[in-house]
């Protein structure tokens, strides 16, 4: 699938270049990367509406001034990006992400190797390495796992690398789908099952943790599609909002059963974690 990418000159960076990356979320942008000059954002070319773009308020703002263009990325361009400035990432010291031409680091618990082609997930975004940091302190060995949204996969194989078992993961890009089976048997997980498509190819199935690195609209439109999949005391992990859309969030949860746990922020990214149990009648 190919995308758009979005590129905006900012001056002054901040705090014009948070602002653009919380209303460009809004609109379905899936990754942003921060330049020397402002902010380069991506978006799947049939969620791409240049209209819902333009009439972004912040355009108009005095307190910065604003060039932007934009372009269709045909999905071959992204590796080569990728591979020129990809650098490894560590989480807590006890895992990293890294690239296939990267050296195997030493002393750490969980070594993920991922080739990302047009996939979001490398880690280097906070959303997802603040959900690999949530999956470092969850207890996962024998659970049954869901990750929409699978990206690159890689939150469904540290999972793997952690002794789940009964993986899932879904994403409606058939890239990422692709490139997730290339990387679960990357790092040896090949029992990890990858599905193209929606919730409904998993409706019926019981799970015992969700995760979902997505943006807050789909978090919210599918909230009570979680609910659906998730065991009684099965947990939902999810992020790609920001901190001010925590409250949202958790009202929008606690009306399908769901009970906050907690929450962690890197850089206003926010992920948080719920619990399921029985809504009394």
């Amino acid at each position: 699938m190919k995308y758009v990418r979005c590129i905006l000159e900012l001056q002054p960076l901040q705090p014009a270049t948070d602002i653009f990356i919380a209303a460009l979320s809004e609109l379905g942008f899936e990754s942003f990367e921060e330049t020397e000059r402002g902010l380069k954002a991506y978006i799947q070319e049939p969620d791409w509406d240049e209209a819902a773009f333009l009439g972004i308020p912040f355009f108009q703002n005095e307190a910065w001034e604003v060039n932007t263009r934009w372009e269709v990325v045909e999905p071959e361009n992204w590796n080569a990006v990728w591979e020129r400035d990809y650098k490894p990432i560590e989480v807590r010291g006890k895992c990293v992400v890294r690239a296939p031409f990267h050296k195997e680091p030493r002393d750490t618990e969980y070594d993920i190797v991922i080739s990302p082609k047009m996939s979001f997930g490398t880690g280097h975004h906070q959303t997802t390495r603040l959900m690999l940091d949530y999956l470092l302190d969850l207890e996962v060995t024998g659970a049954s796992v869901l990750d929409v949204g699978t990206g690159t996969g890689v939150l469904a194989i540290l999972c793997g690398l952690k002794g789940a078992q009964g993986i899932t993961g879904i994403d409606i890009d058939p890239w990422s789908v692709e490139n997730a089976i290339e990387n679960a048997a990357r790092n040896g997980q090949n029992e990890i099952e990858i599905l193209e498509g929606s919730m409904d190819r998993v409706a019926g199935r019981q799970y015992d943790v969700v995760l979902a690195n997505i943006n807050k609209n789909a978090l919210t439109e599918l909230m009570p599609a979680f609910t659906g999949v998730l065991r009684e005391g099965g947990k939902l992990l999810i992020s790609g909002f920001y901190e001010e859309d925590l409250p949202y969030l958790k009202q929008e949860a606690a009306a399908f059963g769901l009970v906050f746990h907690s929450y962690r922020v890197s850089d206003l990214w926010t992920a948080a974690s719920f619990e399921k149990h029985e809504i009394p009648s």
